[in-house]
């Protein structure tokens, strides 16, 4: 299993190169810490902002958006920079780049821990994710560098399970900080961290560089935030604009025109973000297309889960984080025998059924409404969820690394990675407008007959979802009346939301099925 749950292959780690002297073996646990400890950190504030989402619109009476931005910024940036991190790397120096995206973090991570508004908090995510862009693909690539190739795929496997637990604990961590101090302490815990891997870094690993050579392709990077941000931007604001709205319009407009130009780019820059003949594998676009699908799934469910259990289901914050445990452990433990399959059966097999029986996961979290125990509520769900994607994320980095030629795996992982995390990114302002119209819906039909000064107060924190406040001028009756109608419109919402996922995941599951070859082979594609 890899970062973050759900990653399908390791950050790109393009044309790694040997660094001027592999690091001594006194060295080599100082460099594994380094770039675990970096990485780790990259992927714990992936997770555990998810956790903290109650607390952020509690502490800002922030609404559903604006906590969806806390969310989407850090995660766009993120996708969108993540290759560009990787080639300036080679050209310029990993360790240059990976300590300069250090630093960003460990900046980003105190104006979010100090932030005094939501948008401050917005603002300091989208540069922690482009600090994250900068140092994770630096970090395999480093260790790939310093090692020697007869121990690289330990130290890369040692790193790989590392960073799975502390990906894993996450949420369980940012929960117990949540519930004992704050939600700042959560990012504030960045800062001692950074200083041991700047000190680690700058003394223990060696500098390396790849054969790329030529300009970054810059523009393309422009063109990809603009292009991303502004469709994500407008599938928000339809939200509370609706889809009629001018706003959401020129914004829909923008996204489609500079992604056009975004492919025009890539097809004519020598060294393109997105290589876009890579594509010509009938195996790498299946499996993008699938990882596309199944990772929104996840992704998507995966935010609402949190806010579901402790705004409706009465979690506190370190419940919810522990919660997720028996996912993220189903997947660590069965990672071995998952990777076995493909020796046995091909890539195809498991992909087909991999996916199918997530959707059987996401299909069961629309079964709990409010209140049960949580072994016969969501623990099933979790547990069927885990199953699935055990069974997927090996076979997919199979089918990934073994499409194209060897001298390209590492732009295949790269594209892959940032495939998954343009899912997540696309599948939370997507299914939050599923979520707010089927939420709005249920409320009005629930409360229609209150008192015209409550609906309207009623009205007015609608965009707050699940953290609407009971008026005050209600009665006690009323007041439960209300509470009730909020619970039972979010879990009306998310059940949506879930067999929605579940939805892609038998999309994902049919992708496979057409378009990945019965045997894992390797289909040359030049570079």
């Amino acid at each position: 299993m890899n970062r973050r749950f759900i990653s399908t292959s390791h950050p790109s780690v393009n044309h790694a190169s040997p660094a001027d002297a592999p690091c001594s073996p006194r060295a080599r646990p100082l460099v594994l810490a380094a770039t675990i400890l970096a990485s780790s950190m990259v992927f714990i504030d992936g997770t555990v902002v998810n956790v903290a989402l109650p607390a952020l619109q509690q502490e800002f009476s922030a609404t559903a958006v604006e906590v969806q931005w806390v969310v989407e910024s850090y995660a766009l940036f993120l996708a969108s920079l993540l290759l560009v991190g990787g080639s300036a790397g080679d050209r310029y120096g990993r360790r240059r780049v990976f300590l300069v995206g250090i630093a960003l973090f460990a900046a980003a991570s105190v104006w979010c821990g100090m932030a005094g508004s939501v948008s401050h908090l917005i603002w300091a995510r989208a540069v922690q994710g482009i600090g994250g862009a900068l140092l994770v693909p630096g970090s395999l690539a480093l260790i790939s560098a310093s090692f020697a190739p007869e121990i690289r795929g330990k130290a890369i496997g040692i790193w790989s399970g590392y960073t799975a637990i502390t990906a894993a604990l996450g949420p369980v961590l940012g929960g117990f900080l949540i519930e004992h101090w704050s939600w700042r302490a959560a990012f504030l815990l960045n800062l001692p961290l950074t200083l041991i891997v700047l000190y680690l870094t700058w003394r223990h690993v060696p500098e390396s560089r790849g054969r790329q050579q030529g300009r970054l392709d810059w523009a393309g990077a422009a063109l990809a935030i603009i292009g991303l941000g502004s469709l994500v931007s407008g599938l928000i604001l339809s939200s509370e604009a609706g889809w009629r709205d001018a706003r959401v319009a020129y914004l829909l407009s923008l996204a489609a025109l500079a992604l056009a130009v975004f492919i025009w780019q890539e097809r004519r820059h020598p060294a393109p973000l997105l290589p876009l003949h890579l594509f010509r594998s009938r195996d790498f676009s299946g499996a993008n297309l699938l990882t596309l699908l199944l990772y929104a799934a996840l992704g998507g469910s995966l935010y609402f889960l949190p806010l579901n259990l402790i705004q409706v289901q009465g979690y506190t914050a370190f419940e919810a984080g522990a919660a997720l445990l028996p996912f993220v452990l189903t997947m660590s433990v069965l990672s071995g025998w998952a990777g076995t399959l493909v020796d046995r059966h091909g890539s195809r097999r498991p992909l087909v059924i991999g996916p199918a029986i997530a959707a059987l996961g996401f299909a069961l979290f629309a079964l709990p409404a409010t209140g049960g125990s949580y072994w016969t509520t969501f623990f099933p769900a979790l547990l069927v969820l885990g199953l699935g994607m055990a069974i997927s994320v090996a076979p997919l980095t199979t089918t990934v690394m073994n499409a194209l030629e060897p001298g390209l795996a590492g732009a295949a992982s790269g594209v892959n990675n940032a495939v998954s995390r343009l899912a997540s990114l696309l599948a939370i302002a997507m299914f939050g407008i599923v979520m707010s119209i089927a939420f709005n819906a249920k409320l009005s039909s629930m409360t229609h007959g209150l008192r015209p000064a409550l609906m309207q107060e009623v009205t007015r924190q609608q965009g707050r979802l699940a953290a609407m406040e009971t008026p005050a001028a209600a009665t006690q009756a009323e007041a439960h009346q209300v509470r009730v109608a909020i619970n039972q419109a979010f879990v009306h919402g998310f059940r949506w939301v879930m067999l929605l996922s579940a939805g892609l995941a038998l999309g994902s599951s049919f992708c496979a099925w057409q378009l990945i070859s019965k045997r894992t082979t390797r289909h040359a594609v030049a570079e």
